[in-house]
């Protein structure tokens, strides 16, 4: 019977690995390394995550107790210096581009979140967070006066959770700067995109409307616009449905499109809503529960920032703190993934915590699971 290997081999198992060395050739990241290749700083920092470590003498004597098992894997002995200096050289955007290999894999991956929609489409919110860092520390990180921070621009898949586009930036970037520059003309077409107020823009909005996407945005309390039909209205608490277009010259020429408002009152806030998109078809009541789905991005940051390894760093260079950020969005789509494929039916935090305990056991992942 052959012999099992470790959890976290398995892990490894499950990535492009062939995609992955080609991106540490195309760098050149181990031209002259002898001992610690990128093979293993992925490795140990993929055991980081998923052993939730906080620091580097951490990871060093988590590893260090494993004795043979360390050597199994391939690193070896592993020193806190080593790993914060190839961290703070090696390009982080030979991570990056791991993620997004890793994000085709999963990329048909479906959950119960937005399975009460009738329509196909994908759905999408987009949104960022921001993770404040100590200026003096990362002196990189502009911010404030004595604060710094980065923001992770995130495009976010509903129905699969998860995110399928992250640009970084620091935290003076405003959130419509960053949107951009989203590959509008990469979604499927018909895609339906949630965001909130902080991106009105007009010219944006059109550009979606271009690329023949759906979006559903919250209209401002000062935009100037004008009613041209009334809709009948039948669904519960739909107050409105509205064709309508803008007054002002400049909005008229950011979108000089025809747009659809709908005012809905929230069942358990109370609160009323007022809503615009460029999509005539749809429900308003559907309209209304689209723009609610936009919360699923503010979970998976709220779920990333208390569950994964991108407050706290092992470095403080940019190069090893974005290392970090996206081997912790690799280990959360090989998380995702498992789940999918293996039909778990837990939660994702359930399954991260099974994984972590038994990570460097050999025995086989799906009698884990």
């Amino acid at each position: 019977m052959p012999q099992v290997s470790t959890i976290l081999n398995q892990l490894e198992q499950l990535l492009p690995l062939e995609a992955f060395d080609h991106f540490v050739r195309q760098h050149e990241a181990d031209k002259w390394t002898k001992h610690f290749a990128t093979r293993n700083q992925l490795t140990v920092m993929l055991y980081a995550q998923a052993r939730g470590k906080d620091s580097l003498r951490g990871i060093e004597t988590g590893l260090k107790v494993q004795g043979s098992i360390g050597s199994s894997l391939g690193i070896g002995s592993v020193s806190r210096s080593n790993l914060s200096r190839i961290n703070a050289d090696r390009p982080y955007d030979i991570f990056e581009s791991l993620f997004y290999e890793l994000l085709k894999k999963c990329q048909n991956l479906s959950c119960e979140t937005a399975s009460t929609f009738t329509f196909k489409n994908d759905l999408y919110a987009l949104d960022s967070t921001t993770i404040n860092l100590y200026l003096k520390l990362f002196p990189w990180a502009t911010f404030r006066k004595e604060k710094g921070s980065i923001k992770l621009h995130t495009l976010f898949n509903v129905r699969s959770q998860i995110p399928e586009l992250i640009i970084e930036s620091d935290g003076k970037v405003t959130d419509i700067e960053m949107a951009r520059h989203a590959p509008l003309d990469q979604l499927t077409k018909g895609s339906i995109i949630t965001i909130d107020r902080g991106y009105v823009d007009y010219s944006f909005l059109h550009d979606i409307h271009e690329h023949e996407h759906t979006f559903v945005i919250r209209l401002k309390s000062n935009a100037q616009i004008v009613p041209l039909e009334d809709h009948s209205v039948t669904e519960k608490n739909v107050i409105k449905d509205q064709r309508i277009a803008f007054v002002l010259p400049e909005a008229m020429e950011a979108y000089p499109e025809d747009l659809r408002l709908i005012e809905y009152k929230d069942e358990e806030t109370k609160k009323i809503y007022t809503f615009i998109t460029n999509n005539f078809e749809l429900s308003a009541k559907t309209i209304a529960d689209i723009y609610k789905q936009r919360w699923q991005v503010g979970l998976f940051f709220k779920w990333i920032k208390q569950h994964l390894k991108i407050k706290t760093f092992f470095g403080t260079s940019k190069n090893a703190v974005m290392t970090q950020i996206w081997i912790a969005m690799i280990y959360y789509l090989i998380l995702s993934w498992i789940k999918h494929q293996t039909k778990f039916k837990g939660s994702i935090l359930e399954l991260s915590r099974m994984i972590g305990e038994v990570l460097m056991q050999k025995v086989a992942l799906i009698n884990i699971i």
